[in-house]
């Protein structure tokens, strides 16, 4: 069972994982050690899965988001294996959700310019069959982020 300290600590490393042990300590009023072996808890319990650095997508020459719909025709496990594959080998996909509802998946594409979405179309096409697939392109980012609601852990 997580506590509040538990729950604060989570906070924090989500905004900042690079923090340093003892300014989290100080932030969350443990003692450095105190502090380290709540860490150590929190990632043996899989509550903390990998600490990561995200980029600028700017400055790394990806700034246009495309959203891809996707019909399929095929719903066995060893098509939806081949097209977890498929996309899994393109960079440029960093989101794939399967759905409800009237398309079965959706990527979430990341590009230097719209008109590359047509390259990484025709790789996705050439490795996978697919029913349908529709785009659309992302014109202002409103929200963003990596950090979780940490309200309901336990």
């Amino acid at each position: 069972m997580l506590d509040d300290r538990d729950r604060r600590i989570l906070e924090f490393l989500q905004s900042d994982a690079g923090i340093s042990v003892t300014d989290l300590a100080e932030r969350v009023a443990l003692s450095v050690s105190a502090c380290s072996r709540r860490i150590q808890r929190l990632e043996e319990s899989g509550h903390i899965a990998r600490r990561i650095v995200v980029l600028d997508r700017e400055k790394m020459g990806v700034p246009t988001t495309v959203f891809a719909l996707i019909k399929t025709a095929h719903h066995t496990d060893e098509w939806i294996e081949a097209f977890r594959r498929a996309i899994s080998s393109i960079p440029e996909i960093v989101e794939a959700h399967r759905l409800t509802g009237n398309h079965d998946y959706i990527l979430k594409i990341v590009l230097p310019r719209v008109e590359h979405y047509d390259v990484i179309y025709k790789q996705i096409v050439r490795k996978i069959e697919l029913f349908d697939v529709s785009a659309s392109i992302s014109m202002e980012l409103l929200k963003s982020g990596t950090s979780i609601p940490v309200a309901y852990a336990d």
